[in-house]
C-alpha cells in the first residue's frame, strides 16, 4: 500500500515503507491538480450573479531536471530552429519540459501537456526508466510551473488537491505527496514538488513542496546551472 508523505519525508522507492518490492524498470511520476471552484451561489439568483461562469484555464507544466553528482544540470541542450523560424532553446538536453519532451537517452519523457487539470487522476506524467538511467545522473528534480501565472494572476493558492505520486512498472502506487492550496501558496506560481535520488544502490523519493514566486522554471534552473 502506498505511503502518503509529508513535506521533507523520504522513502525508498524500491521497498516502499513496509519492505514491499517495487519494479523500477519504468516509473510513472504523476502530477495532478484541481482548480478551486469559485462560489457564485446556486439557483436562479446564482445564475444571474455568474454562478455558471466558465472556469478559467490553468496551464500547469511539469518539468524534470536531471542532475549530476554536483547537483547540476550538465547539459542544458541546444538551440533548434522551428519551421516557422522560431528558435527553441534547451532542446534535447537534461531538462524535460514542454518543448523537449523526451530525453536523448530515451529513458525519461513527458507524456503531454494538460492545460486544464480537468478530470480525475494524473493531469501530467513524466515516465522514467530508473533502472536504465545512466549512472552520471544522480538526482531528478520535479518542478511544476503555472504558465503565465504572473500575467494571469494565477497561483498555487487557487488550486486544490495538488499532488505528485510515483507508480511502478506494474501499476502499483508507491508513494504520494499531496498539497492543498492555502494562504502560504498565494502568489506562488511554481512548486519544486519532489526529488528522486540515488543512495545505497537504490532510489529515494523526497517530498519537498518548495513554493516559488516565479512562473518560469528557467529562474529555478539557474540555481542548478551556475
Amino acid at each position: 500500500m502506498a505511503i502518503n508523505l509529508v513535506k521533507g519525508q523520504t522513502i525508498d522507492l524500491r521497498k516502499g515503507d513496509k519492505g514491499e518490492s517495487y519494479d523500477l524498470s519504468k516509473v510513472t511520476i504523476g502530477l495532478g491538480w484541481d482548480v478551486r471552484q469559485q462560489s457564485g451561489g446556486g439557483g436562479f439568483l446564482g445564475k444571474l450573479l455568474g454562478g455558471n461562469k466558465k472556469e478559467e484555464e490553468y496551464d500547469l507544466d511539469a518539468i524534470a531536471f536531471l542532475l549530476d553528482a554536483n547537483d547540476k544540470v550538465a547539459n542544458v541542450g541546444r538551440n533548434m530552429q522551428t519551421n516557422d523560424g522560431r528558435t527553441m532553446s534547451m532542446f534535447e538536453g537534461d531538462i524535460i519540459f514542454f518543448n523537449s519532451q523526451k530525453h536523448p537517452s530515451g529513458h525519461i519523457w513527458l507524456t503531454g501537456d494538460n492545460r486544464t487539470g480537468a478530470g480525475d487522476g494524473d493531469d501530467e506524467q513524466i515516465i522514467v526508466k530508473l533502472d536504465s538511467l545512466d549512472a552520471k545522473y544522480q538526482k531528478i528534480l520535479f518542478v511544476v510551473s503555472i504558465y503565465k501565472g504572473r500575467t494571469n494572476n494565477q497561483h498555487f493558492g487557487m488550486l486544490d488537491n495538488a499532488f505528485i505520486r510515483a507508480v511502478d512498472s506494474n501499476g502499483k502506487e508507491i508513494v504520494k505527496f499531496s498539497l492543498s492550496g492555502d494562504a502560504s501558496y498565494n502568489n506562488m506560481c511554481s512548486m519544486v514538488f519532489a526529488e528522486v535520488y540515488r543512495k545505497d544502490n537504490t532510489w529515494k523519493f523526497r517530498a519537498l513542496g518548495d513554493p516559488q514566486q516565479t512562473d518560469s522554471f528557467v529562474d529555478i534552473l539557474r540555481k542548478y546551472t551556475n
